[in-house]
């Protein structure tokens, strides 16, 4: 069977989809992480960090995707769709991400800490689940690493300006 071709065009603009998604959450003061589903070249869900705004600690921007997109397909499995999200998943995500059966993901700002694409482990391709999903990491980078960055320099003058001297 022919591998499909990957459009990196594509990649750049869907990128710049969830870049629009992670700009709402910083917006809102939430880690700005966004997230879109795609399927048949058309996104079908977006999302964007509601931690705080839920007070849920699941409530990520890919588990809001997720959720999104199995309500417009119809189905849990998600097989033929792609998420773009600009901040690489965590554990949980990861988790969801393989039980949805995602065909792939694609993410920008790598979690060498924390990121469970490749980072500190890799879930998508973990041997001994059911299923593993292609990856695809680094797009658009500085300006997904970039919002993070910035948000977090923000968080920290905040604190410091809290704290009692």
């Amino acid at each position: 069977m022919d591998e499909p071709i990957i459009d990196l065009q594509s990649d750049h603009y869907f990128m710049g989809e969830a870049l629009r998604q992670a700009a709402k959450a910083y917006a809102a003061e939430e880690v700005p992480v966004g997230a879109v589903v795609v399927r048949g070249g058309r996104i079908i869900a977006r999302a964007s960090n509601q931690v705080e705004l839920l007070k849920d600690a699941t409530a990520h921007a890919e588990m809001l995707v997720l959720t999104a997109a199995q309500q417009l397909v119809g189905d849990w499995r998600l097989t033929d769709c792609t998420l773009y999200v600009t901040k690489e998943p965590c554990p949980m995500c990861a988790g969801a991400i393989v039980h949805t059966r995602l065909e792939r993901v694609v993410f920008g700002a790598g979690d060498p800490k924390g990121g469970a694409a490749g980072g500190a482990m890799n879930l998508l391709q973990f041997p001994t689940l059911n299923h593993q999903c292609a990856i695809s990491g680094g797009v658009r980078l500085e300006e997904c690493r970039s919002l993070l960055l910035s948000f977090f320099a923000e968080q920290r003058e905040k604190n410091k300006a809290n704290k009692p001297s």
